[in-house]
């Protein structure tokens, strides 16, 4: 079995999307290891499982969309784990309130309950679909749930614990066909010859079946629970563990079936929401990367902030998750800026320190060191090959290679499928 992992470098949005795209169709096993529906693409699956957190309402939503489209056969071959998480309006009413007492200090979330609903995941307190079929047991979950929100909130907790209850009384027998164990659906899946899309479950039960599995990670590193920019609150990172190790516990991966880890990272630099962002340019820079870029979330249509791209971030996620190449994207982007910059160090009263600080009251007092590259001016998005390319562009991402030690495998030139160069 070859095991690819496609993992986001930086701060989310770096378009991992279009490489799994482009490599899924060799793969046997699709596997997406945590999170919600809070991430900006989309894959079709055929196995939800245990580690997501999982909407009622807006897989209905998907599923009757598919059904508009004609593919009424998608019914039968959907499946979701009974070990999965709920994310719950009541986590979604939570969401706001959370934010609203971060004040100016808020995450920036997508607002749909996820990281509520990890919450009480973590706390021991969350539902699982199983308890969706036991109507009592849910009940008492689920009002347990809402009045320790209204004594934390009071009358600021807007959310109405009846109707939730009467919408899961006409869920549960249509949830009932989708529900399987999770083990023993796979265990099944894995003597036929059908393609697996699976969304967070166990994939070691095809560990020795000789397909390729493909594992697309929706977060990033840099959002990661221990290893993204974290203050002393939660404020910044997500819910999640989105780092290699992530993947591996999160799927119980056999670490020696792992063949390939592909970093995949913008050519320059954005984040949604708030939080620390060292090379953001508020000036005409970012505006200018925002417009050609088209930097706003599909999720939620927030703008992205924008900056030069930040290779100390960059070098400090390849130390946590030892990629094996990296994905380049949205080099054309960059066609008409004159000057192109990109972040060497960081320093402090002078001297430059070895990584990217886990104390962000040292990084606020960073000073960023660039380096200034000569742009190539002309268009990128032609080329077929790393040779078409401008000298001035094969000279930034030559020294993106040498500066983080990893080759960039794949460059992206433009938003279709069609516009990656594959180096061998």
């Amino acid at each position: 079995m070859a095991i690819t992992i496609i993992l986001g470098s930086q701060w989310g949005d770096e378009g991992k999307g279009k490489l799994t795209d482009i490599l899924a169709p060799e793969a046997k096993l699709c596997a997406r290891a945590a999170g919600g529906h809070n991430a900006g693409h989309s894959i079709v699956m055929n196995f939800i499982g245990s580690g997501v957190v999982f909407n009622v309402p807006q897989f209905f939503k998907e599923l009757q969309d598919l059904s508009d489209k004609g593919l009424e056969a998608v019914h039968d071959r959907i499946r979701v784990s009974d070990r999965v998480h709920i994310d719950l309006q009541l986590h979604i009413a939570a969401d706001g309130l959370e934010e609203q007492e971060l004040g100016e200090g808020k995450i920036g979330t997508t607002g749909r309950g996820i990281g509520p609903s990890y919450s009480c995941k973590a706390a021991r307190s969350g539902i699982r679909l199983a308890d969706v079929f036991n109507p009592k047991l849910f009940e008492q979950k689920l009002r347990r749930l809402a009045d320790g929100y209204r004594k934390r909130y009071g009358d600021l907790f807007k959310y109405d614990v009846e109707e939730e209850l009467a919408q899961f009384a006409e869920y549960r027998e249509k949830l009932r066909k989708y529900s399987v164990d999770g083990v023993s659906f796979m265990k099944t899946a894995q003597k036929s010859n059908t393609p697996i899309l699976i969304e967070g479950a166990n994939v070691r039960i095809l560990a020795d079946s000789g397909d390729a599995v493909l594992i697309p990670f929706i977060q990033a590193l840099m959002l990661d629970l221990d290893y993204g920019s974290y203050p002393l609150t939660k404020q910044y990172v997500t819910s999640s563990n989105t780092s290699l190790a992530g993947i591996i516990g999160g799927l119980t991966l056999d670490p020696t079936k792992i063949t390939d880890i592909i970093g995949v990272v913008k050519a320059y630099t954005t984040r949604v929401g708030s939080g620390a962002f060292k090379t953001e340019d508020l000036g005409e820079v970012g505006t200018k990367l925002q417009e050609i870029g088209r930097e706003w979330g599909t999720s939620t249509g927030r703008r992205r902030r924008c900056g030069w791209l930040d290779l100390v971030v960059l070098k400090y996620s390849n130390d946590i998750n030892n990629y094996t190449a990296l994905n380049l994207t949205k080099l054309d982007v960059l066609d008409t800026f004159e000057t192109i910059r990109v972040a060497t160090a960081y320093k402090i009263d002078g001297k430059e320190i070895e990584s990217y600080p886990a104390d962000l009251d040292i990084l606020d007092q960073c000073e960023v060191v660039y380096k200034d590259f000569p742009g190539w001016q002309t268009p990128t998005t032609n080329a077929k090959s790393f040779e078409e390319l401008p000298k001035e562009a094969r000279a930034y991402v030559e020294f993106i290679e040498e500066y983080v030690g990893v080759k960039i495998k794949y460059i992206g030139t433009g938003p279709d499928r069609e516009a990656m160069i594959k180096r061998a």
